[in-house]
């Protein structure tokens, strides 16, 4: 498609690619048909083809109307899309009228991918599995963002866990640190309870030498 043609006339391009190759298939698939199942086939694929002329007039229409360079350009294309379809319609009639076809005699062996339509053919074909390929791609980076997210939301909790266990190691310092304090003013206590009960029992016992003396100093 020439990047210079009109939207309109991409859009008929389209639909034309899509209609042709919707017949060049029907004609490829003849080969195991017979009878009425063919006939029909038969039918089917020359309606496509009608279908896909009529596009091509349109097609013609629309490329008269633009800038002669891009015209001319257009119009060639348009004259091979024309022998293409003339091609699909003679393999279409040839199928209707011969009992004993062959993908040979309508042209349905390796040089039909030589064609223009063969190779719109194969286009569609490789799109649909490059499209195919390109979900497969989104699938994959769509679960590469969940698994990502996930990781995230995992780090985030270990690291309240390490907050929680980082206030928990510092509440339990200052209790340390607190019952290592009470224990200091315990001892401090207790040096001078002992002290105390050791100056009380030097008075009493220098109160008992005074009165002995006394006592001593009076009898004799």
């Amino acid at each position: 498609m020439a990047e210079t043609s009109s939207p309109l006339f991409a859009q008929y391009e389209r639909e034309y690619a899509t209609k042709s190759t919707e017949a060049s298939r029907k004609i490829q698939s003849l080969g195991p048909l017979r009878g009425d199942q063919r006939q029909k086939r038969v039918k089917e694929a020359e309606a496509d083809l009608l279908e896909a002329e009529h596009i091509l007039q349109r097609l013609d229409i629309e490329a008269r109307s633009l800038p002669p360079v891009t015209s001319r350009a257009l119009l060639q294309k348009l004259k091979d899309y024309k022998a293409d379809i003339a091609k699909l319609r003679s393999d279409a009639k040839t199928a209707g009228t011969s009992s004993a076809e062959s993908r040979a005699e309508l042209g349905l062996g390796n040089e039909y991918f030589q064609t223009s339509a063969g190779q719109r053919d194969r286009l569609l074909t490789a799109t649909d599995r490059l499209g195919k390929t390109s979900d497969r791609i989104q699938a994959g980076r769509q679960q590469l963002l969940e698994t990502e997210e996930l990781g995230i939301s995992v780090l985030g909790d270990l690291q309240r866990q390490r907050e929680t266990i980082l206030h928990s190691r510092d509440a339990l310092a200052g209790v340390d640190e607190g019952i290592s304090r009470s224990r200091a003013i315990l001892s401090s206590m207790s040096r001078r309870i002992m002290q105390n009960k050791i100056i009380m029992w030097g008075i009493v016992a220098l109160l008992l030498g005074a009165i002995g003396l006394i006592v001593w100093a009076k009898l004799s």
